[in-house]
């Protein structure tokens, strides 16, 4: 595949990127035209490169995802640089790094539980991040302490919801902070769209003793050959009509 020509500025700013992994991508992007996914999990041990190419992103710098051909004829992913005029390097600088601070503001406040499943977590494994993301809003510097503006995830409801932002039209082209204000991934409790789309969500995780019930449940859907989401639904409309 034939590199493209880039503008000099643009190659620059790039250069200009330090951090750890938005630098490897960018680095190795900027000498072979694209990188593969399985180039992160296997050259530079990146197990999950949608999270090394939304670093990239972070910076401001424009990333295409598309298929290319693996040595043994698989379809893989890859990414590329986008439209050098879609950069953003003034206003997404590179994510601040949150502080101690911070978090603890947000369990003060909340409690040491995922905004999402809205169950406890251990205080080590709960992620910062922001209701607003980043790549539509960037970083308010002088507000960085702010809890209003944070939420508190578990790793799985992180990844969850990054999956979601990044397929999302806002995201990708519009970057409206006000549709984001009216999501669900932004504020689950008070929301009018699910990344734009026009459903309702409920993430529900069973834990400790709680497992024993989600077999239950599950050996039950077999029982009746349904899907465990369909089988929650009826349930929970049994419930109501009684």
């Amino acid at each position: 595949m034939k590199k493209p020509r880039l503008p000099k500025k643009f190659v620059e700013q790039c250069k200009a990127v330090t951090a750890k992994r938005p630098k490897t991508v960018i680095d190795h992007i900027l000498k072979h035209g694209f990188i593969t996914t399985e180039e992160l999990k296997n050259t530079y041990g990146y197990n999950h490169p949608p999270r090394a190419a939304r670093d990239v992103r972070e910076q401001g710098i424009p990333l295409e995802t598309f298929r290319v051909q693996a040595a043994d004829g698989r379809s893989i992913g890859a990414y590329r640089f986008g439209d050098p005029k879609k950069a953003r390097f003034s206003k997404l600088s590179g994510r601040t790094a949150f502080s101690k601070e911070l978090k603890a503001k947000l369990i003060e406040t909340d409690g040491a539980r995922c905004a999402i499943y809205l169950e406890e977590f251990p205080e080590r494994d709960l992620q910062i991040d922001h209701r607003v993301p980043f790549e539509v809003a960037g970083d308010d510097a002088e507000n960085m302490n702010d809890p209003a503006d944070y939420m508190l995830l578990s790793g799985s409801a992180n990844r969850a919801k990054s999956w979601s932002c990044e397929h999302c039209a806002n995201w990708l082209d519009l970057k409206d902070k006000q549709i984001c204000k009216k999501c669900y991934w932004a504020y689950p409790d008070s929301y009018e769209h699910v990344a734009m789309r026009q459903t309702r969500r409920a993430d529900i995780l069973w834990s400790g003793a709680e497992v024993s019930v989600y077999d239950k449940l599950r050996e039950r859907t077999l029982e009746l050959q349904k899907h465990l989401p369909a089988y929650i639904k009826e349930l929970i409309e049994k419930h109501l009509e009684e």
